[in-house]
């Protein structure tokens, strides 16, 4: 994301991950909040941890006092291994999380796309285990949920898609946050990459952890 991109390579389930992490600068004058995993969209249609959205939601949650954390999921850039139709990228994820989280950290989960699936995945096996107190939540970005099973997500969890997203239609968004009683951010006239609108997007994120503050 800039030059003082911390890139390296970790042990995951397939072979070795491709990491990159950016902290806030010397200059942040809030406090530390944590860790930030971002997950990028469908590998197999181009997807990786540099896709703008992705980055843009590692600059929200750098902006806000995490450790942001973006990862190539198996077989992307300089990750190990091949595509596993969603269950082993859920592996990934989590795998990246035990590495790079510090002891005690708490931590975000969030993905755009395929990646939003990946992340409901994860944030569901993580919820009954021993980091669940330290998850603080999830944030959901263009949610493939027309493409791949997504999970039930906390109440408190932060969803945003385009109105006139042409990959997945607002409605299976809405369907499958209508059981769960989980609002839903829609952006007006704005596709499944929010082009034009990557500014509008962070600060919707940035303003909603905010408005959690007051």
């Amino acid at each position: 994301m800039n030059s003082q991109t911390d890139k390296r390579l970790i042990a995951g389930p397939a072979g070795l991950i491709e990491v990159a992490i950016d902290t806030p600068p010397s200059s942040f004058e809030g406090r530390l909040r944590g860790m930030a995993l971002v997950c990028h969209p469908n590998p197999t249609q181009g997807g990786t941890m540099d896709n703008k959205v992705v980055q843009t939601l590692a600059r929200a949650f750098v902006q806000l006092g995490y450790r942001a954390v973006r990862f190539n999921f198996r077989g992307i850039g300089k990750s190990e291994g091949g595509w596993d139709a969603g269950q082993g990228e859920v592996d990934d994820a989590l795998a990246v999380l035990g590495a790079v989280r510090d002891s005690g950290e708490n931590f975000v989960l969030a993905g755009f796309s395929f990646g939003a699936f990946v992340t409901s995945q994860a944030a569901r096996r993580l919820r009954e285990g021993p980091l669940a107190d330290q998850a603080e939540r999830v944030v959901l970005v263009g949610p493939a949920t027309s493409r791949f099973d997504t999970a039930p997500v906390p109440a408190d969890t932060l969803v945003v898609h385009g109105e006139v997203d042409d990959v997945v239609p607002l409605s299976s968004v809405l369907d499958w946050a209508r059981p769960q009683s989980l609002p839903v951010v829609v952006v007006p006239g704005v596709g499944h990459f929010f082009h034009g609108q990557l500014p509008l997007l962070k600060s919707i994120i940035v303003s909603n952890w905010q408005t959690l503050q007051v």
